[in-house]
């Protein structure tokens, strides 16, 4: 949500993540994840957090444990911003009750791992699960946190491949996820930095050579594509259809 909007992911509001939700949920026909960040305030606020993404349409929901108004600075792993792990279970006990479709996902999330140590991570890993959440999103710091966790925590859990991450954390297959026993992956950042990195070197080429540098053939069938994924042909037959009415009346 934080790419979509050019500013840090804490600086976010519910009503900001939910309009994004509407609109990605309306354009898919796919199950979408939301990050639904430390819940926007207590566990009140979680659960107002839930009912409107829930209504919204989207499949699933993390909540962290993470302080809440958000710091910029927790991406730097600073110990401080995870808060203590019952009013994290608090958050998620009532963002269960919060919601009204039982196959909507409530997943709880913890970067105590990376803060508090692996064993603390494990303990609130079981204790979320106990307080409901359907899967836990942890951020193990190496290899073999990675492959011991699945066994150790005994929940569903969400491995996050993270391109790039500042703090080195392993990047795996999902073929390796599924065997050390992970119940899903998200990639986090991967498509933000896809994106980026085009759209930069393409304005430093329009900037340098006066051509964006597309060859033609690649550019119409990427455009063709992109109708197609927006239900631009369909759009064509019921104007045809609804404008030639209008024309005879």
């Amino acid at each position: 949500m934080g790419a979509q909007t050019g500013i840090t992911e804490p600086l976010l509001t519910m009503s900001e993540v939910v309009e994004a939700s509407r609109r990605m949920v309306g354009a898919l026909d796919i199950p979408v994840i939301v990050d639904g960040g430390a819940g926007f305030g207590d566990p009140l606020h979680t659960m107002r957090t839930i009912r409107e993404l829930e209504q919204v349409g989207v499949a699933a929901v993390h909540v962290e444990d993470q302080v809440f108004p958000k710091r910029a600075h927790y991406h730097r792993q600073y110990q401080e911003h995870v808060i203590p792990a019952e009013e994290m279970a608090l958050k998620i006990a009532y963002a269960v009750e919060a919601r009204r479709n039982p196959d909507f996902v409530i997943i709880a999330r913890t970067d105590a791992m990376q803060t508090d140590g692996y064993d603390e991570a494990v303990r609130r890993a079981r204790l979320y699960a106990e307080a409901g959440a359907d899967m836990v999103m942890l951020f193990p710091n190496n290899d073999a946190e990675a492959r011991q966790a699945p066994r150790d925590c005994g929940v569903p859990l969400v491995y996050v491949n993270s391109t790039g991450n500042r703090a080195a954390r392993p990047i795996y297959g999902i073929a390796d996820l599924q065997a050390m026993g992970y119940a899903a992956c998200v990639d986090a950042i991967s498509v933000a930095i896809t994106g980026y990195t085009a759209v930069r070197d393409l304005l430093g080429r329009l900037r340098d050579t006066g051509r964006v540098g597309i060859d033609p053939a690649q550019a119409h069938a990427a455009r063709l594509e992109i109708e197609r994924l927006i239900g631009l042909e369909t759009y064509y037959q019921i104007e045809e259809k609804t404008v030639e009415r209008a024309a005879s009346a």
